[in-house]
């Protein structure tokens, strides 16, 4: 797509619209759809940390994703995909916040540094690692062993980001999820990234939102279901983010 934006005049042009106020939420969106696989090419999300940890996510998607936790309210999180362990670092410390909660974080492998500077952390007494494939039946048994009837517990999936992987960990986690808790499939840009610099050439089919939709062809226990703004004084109403259609609510009964 090509862009032309005028910045003496205030408009945003493509192709296919006229031009648009460049101050305009379209204008936004469009150029929010380029700043994320410009970032992407960049590696920008490999900038921030989380108390200590790199995180490797956009500052956008840990707050609407401290949205959804502080909702939901889980007595459990179930990552897959550790890497430095920041984002259990930040689960963890939104748990230690609301004085209840831990995490379970699963990585077919949890480099020794890594695994050494989570078990020291402050916040270690709330996490649990667990090392072996994601859809290794052994390890969903052991994610299980974990867990308590009772417990609501919320799964996040951020670890091979193939589409045939992360079909078998939506396939794999759905019956752990509690109802009205979330499945929350990262990673989904990399169907909107072909031509960007380092993207894998296959990534338009290859990709975690590709894997959502040919779930929800079988789960209808699941929705996709957008995060909502509980705060918003302003006019943007879509999120700026690495997790298109990532958000899968499980729900309550089958009259919903």
């Amino acid at each position: 797509m090509r862009i032309t934006i005028d910045t003496d005049a205030g408009t945003l042009a493509t192709a296919e619209s006229e031009p648009l106020s460049l101050y305009s939420p379209e204008a936004f969106r469009h150029l929010s759809r380029l700043w994320l696989r410009t970032g992407w090419a960049l590696r920008y999300s490999y900038t921030f940390t989380w108390m200590g940890r790199p995180i490797i996510q956009l500052p956008e998607d840990i707050v609407r994703m401290q949205e959804l936790i502080y909702r939901v309210k889980p007595d459990v999180i179930v990552e897959t995909g550790v890497a430095h362990g920041g984002s259990l670092i930040f689960y963890a410390s939104l748990f230690e916040a609301m004085g209840k909660g831990r995490v379970i974080g699963v990585d077919i492998e949890i480099r020794p540094h890594n695994r050494t500077a989570i078990e020291q952390h402050p916040l270690s007494k709330r996490i649990t690692l667990l090392e072996g494939s994601s859809t290794d039946p052994a390890i969903l048994s052991r994610v299980r062993g974990h867990l308590q009837g009772s417990e609501i517990v919320l799964v996040v999936l951020d670890s091979n980001h193939t589409r045939n992987h992360v079909l078998a960990e939506l396939e794999s986690y759905a019956p752990v999820v509690t109802p009205g808790s979330y499945m929350v499939a990262t990673d989904g840009i990399l169907g909107d990234l072909a031509g960007v610099p380092g993207a894998p050439r296959d990534c338009s089919e290859n990709n975690p939102r590709s894997a959502v939709e040919a779930f929800l062809t079988t789960a209808p226990t699941f929705v996709c279901e957008e995060p909502t703004f509980t705060f918003n004084e302003g006019a943007v109403t879509d999120r700026v983010s690495y997790w298109p259609k990532a958000f899968l609510r499980k729900r309550s009964g089958p009259a919903e």
